[in-house]
């Protein structure tokens, strides 16, 4: 069973990083708007962990950082985990959560929280039964209802944020600034935050070193639950524009294509480019995982994601933790009882994917006689 043991930090710190001053109708500056909290930990590393790389966490939609410091019954956060294996970790609340301010002239009103929805979808799937999978989610620390330990903890840290276009825009400007800042990095992301992952890598590739991808944000193109009706991310896996060769000046300009059949029961028809495909060239290369808990709405259309990325000539790995053994989690798997055995997967892959690309890249510089 994966354990965190004792932390040796070398350095712990905090800073904004983004954000850029706003003015009045004179032009005198007031206040800044988009910057993101950042708080960081440097190991003190064993020699067979040297020059690992910082691993970036990004929380979903509602969330905080949080998500990763522990969890609602009091255990270890992924963070810790990824810490005490010599990664440095650098968890950030997105531009208008947590400790990043709420702007309301600059962020406009703030999306509402709905108690049951969290219930049904996050905490007591499988009370609710909303989709096929949700029978079999067992990790959640408690019933995960309203006045279970565990639930209040957890809806006590959950968070109004901005309108999903908006928070994508702000987020992946800061996530940009902070690679500019401190170098090559591992992104993780958690759901809303898939996408901006996505797009921080089109825009920053020779920084973004690996994504490990946690249940990105879905279906393809659209928010709705049969993954059909109103194209939501243009881009397919994101709102925000993507790098596509050859290139488009408009989302309309990607033709889709339905499956006529899903891949297998309970699973979602999936989208993707109709052939010949346009590439999503500053993605190829780099290393990406996807990763889908057995019980989660997620497990209906995650392979979609992986299907378009490979389409798109990018190479990734899609995950189903419960055919690696690992059952019973739900979307919020980063809380739930098994979550460092989660991390430990993830991170053995990490350590893999990293070393397996080191070798190829030197094996290339290595002169031929």
């Amino acid at each position: 069973m994966a354990t965190v043991g004792p932390l040796n930090i070398a350095d712990q710190g905090m800073f904004f990083v983004g954000g850029e001053y706003r003015g009045d109708d004179r032009g005198l500056p007031t206040h800044m708007a988009g910057q993101m909290y950042v708080r960081y930990q440097i190991p003190v590393a064993r020699r067979s962990q040297k020059g690992r790389l910082p691993v970036v966490m990004i929380h979903g939609a509602g969330q905080q950082g949080t998500n990763f410091s522990g969890t609602p019954d009091g255990r270890p956060g992924w963070a810790d985990f990824f810490l005490a294996q010599g990664w440095p970790t650098y968890v950030v609340d997105q531009p208008g959560r947590g400790r990043s301010p709420y702007l309301d002239e600059d962020y406009g009103t703030r999306t509402r929280l709905d108690v049951p929805h969290l219930e049904s979808h996050f905490t007591a799937v499988q009370q609710a039964g909303l989709w096929p999978q949700a029978a079999q989610h067992s990790q959640w620390p408690d019933k995960g209802m309203r006045g279970a330990p565990a639930f209040d903890q957890f809806i006590a840290s959950q968070y109004k944020g901005m309108e999903t276009p908006l928070q994508e825009r702000y987020t992946v400007n800061a996530l940009t600034a902070l690679l500019d800042r401190i170098g090559p990095a591992v992104l993780l992301t958690h759901s809303q935050s898939g996408p901006m992952g996505w797009c921080t890598a089109d825009a920053r590739p020779q920084l973004v070193k690996a994504i490990l991808a946690v249940e990105p944000n879905g279906p393809l193109f659209h928010d709705s639950e049969d993954a059909t009706g109103t194209v939501t991310r243009a881009y397919g896996l994101s709102r925000e524009p993507l790098t596509f060769e050859p290139p488009i000046t408009h989302p309309s300009e990607l033709k889709l294509v339905q499956q006529k059949t899903a891949d297998g029961p309970g699973l979602f028809r999936c989208w993707e480019q109709r052939r010949p495909a346009r590439k999503l060239s500053r993605l190829a290369g780099i290393p990406i995982l996807i990763v889908t808990g057995e019980a989660s709405y997620h497990a209906q259309y995650d392979h979609g994601a992986s299907r378009f990325l490979r389409q798109a000539g990018v190479k990734n790995d899609h995950l189903r933790l419960g055919e690696a053994g690992i059952h019973g989690n739900g979307h919020m798997m980063m809380l739930e009882k098994n979550n460092l055995e989660i991390a430990a997967l993830m991170e053995k892959w990490l350590r893999r994917r990293l070393a397996h690309r080191r070798t190829a890249t030197t094996a290339k510089e290595v002169p031929r006689g």
